[in-house]
């Protein structure tokens, strides 16, 4: 019933609105919820919802996958990462590829799961993925932390931990992408809290509003965003206050504050953007496989015709692509958008075929 009103007030200040617009939901997890709950085709024509990088398997570039692979090839060495990893391609294989090939590759299903394989196995070198976002990086420096103080040392990191706000700032900057207001990821948030993105509202006027995941939520979320733009305001949105707290989780961000400083980083489709990775203190070095064992790989340049880069920006759809469901499918992944659960072609090949028309 609460869906109900919620789609009733939507449709009806849909119809204040002078211009369609466009609202970017930031997560992985929401897209798929969005998707889940057949969202976008309740929605009046003139709202629409487009996915951004809100996937960090998605916006792994080449050059992190090639060095996994080329450190999973070693034969001293154990990789340990999550299922959604495996088949996401380098330039030239991937870790699934590597492990059919004899590489020692373990699926694990928490980080610390990599501290008991390092125990066990004193005479490898074992490498644990750490790829994610704000979310996940406070695991990761607690992984260190407790390899630190258990004197494991054959235990390392491979780290491509990322973080969301300035993604944002260049999706802004990118004349290509047209967002008239964000859904912002609750999870994230549950880290920050709210200042990191308090840019949106005071330096680019962008309505955005931190959002749960069940439909009601999002909703809520969209009523709110009309809302902004319809009374032409611009404001930062906790709708989702039994989770989110304004000030964030406060521990979280030392324990990786501890380990991790800001740096660059490379985000698919996007290319560098300035402070938005996280790279291990000098304290920690130890446990930086790149500083322990640095090695250079040459990405060879490919041509496959997948539009990755331009989905996860909101460019385009994966209907756009023009692998979609042909030549690329979650059997058959040309890119990774197709590969993590979170992606967002993975998501509209699940649940958006049937419901939308090919072109």
């Amino acid at each position: 019933m609460e869906e109900k009103k919620l789609l009733l007030e939507i449709h009806s200040l849909s119809e204040k609105l002078t211009k369609p617009v466009r609202f970017m939901e930031v997560c992985g997890t929401h897209t798929v919820s969005i998707f889940r709950h057949g969202i976008r085709q309740l929605l009046p024509k003139n709202v629409e919802l487009v996915s951004g990088p809100g996937c960090p398997v998605c916006v792994t570039d080449d050059v992190y996958m090639d060095k996994a692979i080329a450190y999973a090839k070693r034969p001293d060495t154990i990789i340990a990462t999550f299922g959604d990893m495996l088949k996401v391609p380098g330039s030239e294989s991937s870790l699934e590829q590597a492990k059919t090939e004899g590489a020692d590759i373990r699926i694990i299903y928490s980080p610390l799961d990599s501290l008991d394989i390092a125990r066990d196995n004193p005479d490898k070198k074992v490498i644990f993925l750490a790829v994610g976002f704000e979310t996940t990086s406070p695991t990761a420096a607690a992984l260190t932390i407790a390899a630190k103080e258990a004197g494991i040392s054959n235990l390392y990191l491979l780290s491509a931990q990322k973080l969301v706000p300035p993604a944002l700032k260049t999706l802004i900057a990118d004349k290509t992408v047209k967002v008239d207001g964000f859904i912002l990821p609750g999870h994230v948030a549950v880290v920050t809290g709210l200042e990191p993105f308090r840019f949106l509202k005071e330096e680019h006027q962008i309505p955005a509003v931190v959002s749960g995941f069940e439909a009601d939520e999002i909703l809520t979320a969209i009523t709110f965003l009309l809302n902004m733009v319809v009374n032409n305001e611009a404001k930062l949105i906790n709708a989702y206050q039994a989770v989110v707290k304004d000030e964030g989780n406060p521990v979280a961000r030392s324990v990786t504050e501890k380990v991790y400083e800001k740096a660059d980083a490379a985000w698919r489709g996007m290319g560098i953007i300035p402070l938005s990775g996280l790279c291990m203190r000098d304290e920690f070095s130890s446990f930086d496989i790149e500083k322990v064992l640095p090695l250079t790989v040459k990405p060879s340049p490919k041509t496959t015709g997948c539009r990755c880069g331009d989905v996860l920006k909101g460019v385009i759809t994966p209907f756009n692509c023009p692998l979609f469901d042909k030549t690329c499918n979650p059997e058959n992944p040309i890119g990774p958008c197709m590969v993590s659960v979170e992606g967002v072609c993975a998501a509209y090949y699940k649940y958006g075929r049937a419901s939308f028309s090919f072109e």
